[in-house]
């Protein structure tokens, strides 16, 4: 623990980083003072100060006989909390979300005109509109992915195309891949099917087919969950060889690949610039037969995440299959919503230029003042996406997130994108807020990370937790 701190306020803050990492979840019940005393070598009287902390700043509640248990103190402070409302001084770095682009209530305006159609019925479409599903279709096959309207489902969002798919796919206990790092509410939702989640890397480079292979070969996993186009969150475009690589060895193991291609329309190659490589055809296309592939899309992040519309495309022969788990857990998505989706499909391209301008100008906002504020700092360049995938020079994202509280900043530290609480030396940060908001976010980075440099904590370089 650092020596110009007391010890009890470190080994507060050590449990304050694993919180916010990850790797402590609310509700755990923390160790006795006397056995964590004797575990860190240090004194109960020590451990009870640190416990006294954290209970008077909210990060943990004590009962008489029940011992001190974590909580979250407030609401909206970390990333457990994200998508809560948040204090208006607060800066909200948490969620790769954009708002509503301005045309997107004239789409409303025009699905409105359709209504009084769909009024005439129940209002329930376990399948999806069938326009929607053609509009949908179009797109898969435009890509190289020939598609009939019967594949498509549509669900209300992505998220609920995974738990379709992991409720009919996934029993207790069976094993689900996944990419680490990864979007987190994917893993919420494999966990939530009964499923054991396992990672296997994306590095530096991006996907290593050969460590995929011998991950499939350990694991023997039912399912691998994959983002291939602008990877949540690197940014990350895996490429056509890695595709056909990874689908051939995914096929041959009987692991069926889950594809969420939420981010595919995100492409930020200024103007399809001639310098940018084509992008390479769906990973549906890699698969012989068309029978090992469920990919799934979304309108939230090219549109807007308040119009609950998703899909999955299913191969023929799974297709009832995942019908019937869809309608176990809900039975159908919002009529209004999919008049909507339908509107956006028929013409996409102003909205989705607009988006892209947006996004682009955010993440080269960022590239350029971090690097002006914090040169020592790595930050990518992504062609795609919603985020930058940041690596800070110490293993210290827990601990910033900590530090950037108390200069009105939310952030998520790395670890919470993976399976295993590693990656505590990066931060992603989102292209989704206005470049015109980016120099004071950095300002207000630049300060926190000089407090977490000189409240530094072991527990966030990756140490062995003080918790089980």
């Amino acid at each position: 623990m650092p020596v110009d701190r007391p010890a009890y306020a470190a080994l507060a803050d050590a449990v304050r980083v694993l919180v916010v990492d990850g790797r402590v979840s609310p509700g755990t019940r923390l160790p006795g003072e006397r056995d964590l005393a004797a575990s860190l070598g240090t004194s109960r009287t020590t451990t009870a100060r640190a416990y006294a902390e954290l209970v008077a700043s909210g990060w943990a509640t004590a009962r008489r006989g029940s011992g001190t248990t974590v909580t979250l103190p407030g609401t909206g402070r970390i990333a457990s909390t994200v998508l809560l409302p948040r204090e208006d001084d607060v800066l909200d770095l948490t969620a790769a979300a954009s708002v509503a682009s301005p045309g997107t209530a004239a789409l409303v305006a025009r699905a409105l005109e359709g209504l009084p159609a769909v009024l005439r019925t129940n209002g329930y479409s376990p399948l999806g509109a069938p326009r929607l599903r053609e509009l949908v279709a179009a797109r898969y096959a435009a890509r190289g992915l020939p598609t009939d309207p019967d594949q498509i489902i549509v669900t209300p969002g992505a998220l609920a195309a995974i738990a379709v798919v992991a409720h009919a796919v996934l029993g207790a206990g069976d094993r689900a891949l996944v990419e680490s790092p990864t979007y987190p509410n994917s893993l919420g939702a494999l966990r939530g099917a009964g499923a054991r989640v396992v990672g296997v890397p994306v590095g530096p480079d991006g996907w290593h087919p050969p460590t995929f292979a011998a991950a499939l070969r350990q694991s023997a996993p039912r399912l691998a969950y994959l983002v291939p186009d602008f990877h949540n969150p690197t940014g990350m475009l895996m490429s056509a060889p890695q595709r056909e690589a990874i689908a051939a060895t995914l096929r041959a193991n009987r692991t069926l690949a889950v594809v969420d291609e939420c981010l595919v329309e995100l492409d930020l190659a200024e103007g399809g610039a001639s310098d940018a490589a084509p992008m390479p055809p769906p990973f549906g296309a890699f698969d012989a037969g068309d029978e090992n592939t469920v990919s799934l899309g979304s309108l939230s992040k090219p549109l807007w995440g308040g119009v609950r519309v998703g899909w999955l495309r299913a191969p023929v022969g799974l297709r009832d299959r995942l019908l019937e788990a869809r309608v176990s857990l809900e039975l159908g998505s919002s009529a209004l919503d999919q008049l909507v989706g339908v509107e956006f499909l028929t013409d996409p391209g102003p909205i989705l230029a607009e988006r892209r301008g947006e996004l682009r100008a955010t993440r080269d906002a960022w590239h350029a003042e971090l690097g002006a504020r914090l040169p020592d700092w790595r930050v990518p360049l992504p062609r795609g996406g919603l985020a930058l995938w940041v690596e800070l020079p110490q293993r210290l994202s827990g601990a910033l997130t900590i530090a950037a509280e108390r200069h009105g900043l939310a952030l998520v530290p790395g670890a919470r994108f993976t399976t295993d609480g590693t990656h505590a030396g990066r931060l992603r940060l989102p292209l989704t807020v206005p470049a015109a908001v980016v120099p004071d976010a950095v300002e207000r980075l630049a300060a926190a990370y000089a407090d977490a440099l000189r409240r530094p904590d072991r527990a966030a370089d990756g140490g062995p937790p003080l918790v089980a």
